[in-house]
């Protein structure tokens, strides 16, 4: 059994201390950093999650979080955001950073454990990204009882939780995989913000609309070419190939 690798920065040492003591028992192997700057200083790439605090000294998380994804070695590494800023800006704006989840404090530390799984559940290490069998070719007379979705090389493996792109895998967060599914699965229908809200984040306790335009924003990059497929429809929402 893997044991995932967590790194807990926030310049808080008792929320560290106690954040690194759940994630133990939890069985995870887990680290901590009091600065963004000691993080920096760390092997970072060991890691297979950091939860990262928004305001600390003189580097905000913000700001570690542009050094991680512009760095090649460090940009796949999920952030999940842990923080007392609990704006809409400042939640759409971590995310437009590209993390994985953000959580507001006070916390409840079985809601941080959760998300914490979800998380890797669907990142590389845990399971989003294909493994090397998934970017083969797919014979006709496996798609239906494999539930595949294909548009020309936009290919989505609702088993596997799989997204290749001309037969090269993708890394997804969950959401915008399940964004993806939804539009797929649904070739021609325009959904509201709010319906795309309920059954995308269903499980969440709040999000608003503009969380949506942002994960559709970066969905459609992540897809490149394919992206034109998804479809704007100004005051109603979106679609797929309509």
């Amino acid at each position: 059994m893997e044991i995932y690798k967590i790194l807990v920065v926030d310049d808080e040492p008792d929320l560290c201390e106690g954040l690194k003591l759940n994630l133990e028992i939890e069985g995870y192997e887990a680290d901590t950093a009091y600065s963004a700057e000691e993080a920096l200083e760390m092997n970072l790439t060991s890691y297979d999650l950091i939860m990262l605090d928004v305001m600390m000294g003189k580097m905000s998380g913000f700001e570690m979080a542009r050094v991680l994804k512009r760095n090649p070695k460090t940009a796949n590494i999920p952030i999940i955001f842990c923080t007392a800023k609990n704006a809409d800006d400042d939640m759409i704006a971590g995310l437009n950073l590209g993390a994985d989840d953000y959580v507001t404090k006070p916390y409840n530390i079985r809601n941080i454990l959760a998300r914490i799984k979800s998380v890797l559940r669907r990142t590389e290490r845990g399971g989003a990204t294909a493994p090397a069998q998934a970017s083969a070719p797919v014979a006709k007379e496996d798609v239906k009882a494999k539930r595949i979705i294909r548009e020309d090389g936009l290919v989505i493996d609702l088993d596997q939780i799989v997204c290749t792109i001309d037969e090269v895998p993708v890394r997804m967060p969950r959401k915008e995989f399940e964004l993806l599914s939804l539009f797929m699965s649904n070739p021609g229908k325009i959904f509201s913000r709010e319906d795309i809200l309920q059954k995308v984040w269903s499980d969440e306790v709040v999000v608003v609309n503009r969380v949506v335009d942002v994960n559709v924003t970066r969905l459609r990059a992540k897809i490149g070419k394919y992206g034109k497929l998804i479809v704007t429809r100004s005051g109603y929402g979106y679609g797929f190939k309509v």
